[in-house]
């Protein structure tokens, strides 16, 4: 007689478990300039990165002293969109400010 089916079962689930890797995820950061002012980035952390207006504050003043501040983590394509949209926005409104993503 052959295996029965809670022993085949439970080696398709180990070989499965084995198979998903959890996604890599990706670091999106705001850097400091000289020109984008602070209620953009704070606008921008609100709108984009969904931040309370009190974390968004602290945030941006984090940016402010430090050059560059962690608006949050995300897997590749989140981060990716979020990069873009905050440079897309950036830009329309007429400022320089950079946004990153790097491997976490």
């Amino acid at each position: 007689m052959g295996k029965c089916s809670s022993e085949a079962d439970e080696s398709v689930f180990s070989e499965t478990l084995d198979e998903i890797k959890e996604p890599s995820m990706y670091r999106v950061l705001i850097h400091n300039d000289d020109y984008t002012s602070m209620e953009f980035v704070v606008e921008i952390l609100v709108s984009v990165f969904n931040k309370p207006l009190e974390d968004a504050i602290n945030i941006m003043l984090k940016v402010h002293r430090e050059e560059i501040g962690l608006c949050g983590v995300y897997i590749y394509d989140v981060a990716e969109t979020k990069v873009g949209t905050v440079e897309t926005l950036a830009r329309g409104n007429g400022f320089p400010l950079k946004c990153s993503m790097e491997r976490d």
